[in-house]
């Protein structure tokens, strides 16, 4: 019994990252650290992070919109322009792109590895 119900779990938690990488895959395209960097001045880039992760450090050119504030910060996103997304990993920016994928955003980028992954200019309070 206890065997089946792990199965299960493991299963399940499979598919729910099946499920979100297959959306996220929709929704934007993946690019490494030499790609987004060739983006940046074209685009907008967005910190998913906590405020004080990005104030600790953040790419440089990115602005803060945190997670939690990103649907109610649609508004101050071009449709435009393209939009590139990070966070620690890339768990939130995939849901982050979902979201703008279904107000219409066209061009959306996550930059794969998050800023974890991140070797280019930084900026930072040291």
């Amino acid at each position: 019994m206890l065997n089946l119900v792990l199965s299960i779990i493991i299963i399940l938690f499979v598919v729910y990252y099946v499920y979100w990488y297959i959306v996220g895959r929709r929704a934007a395209k993946y690019v490494d650290e030499a790609q987004f960097g060739e983006l940046i001045s074209a685009g907008q880039v967005i910190d998913l992070r906590e405020n004080a992760d990005y104030r600790n450090a953040h790419i440089m050119g990115a602005r803060n919109i945190s997670y939690q504030m990103f649907a109610q910060s649609l508004a101050a996103l071009r449709k435009d322009r393209p939009v590139l997304l990070y966070d620690t990993t890339t768990r939130l920016s995939t849901r982050a792109a979902v979201k703008l994928h279904k107000e219409g955003y066209t061009e959306v980028y996550i930059l794969k590895g998050g800023f974890t992954g991140w070797h280019g200019k930084k900026a930072s309070k040291h």
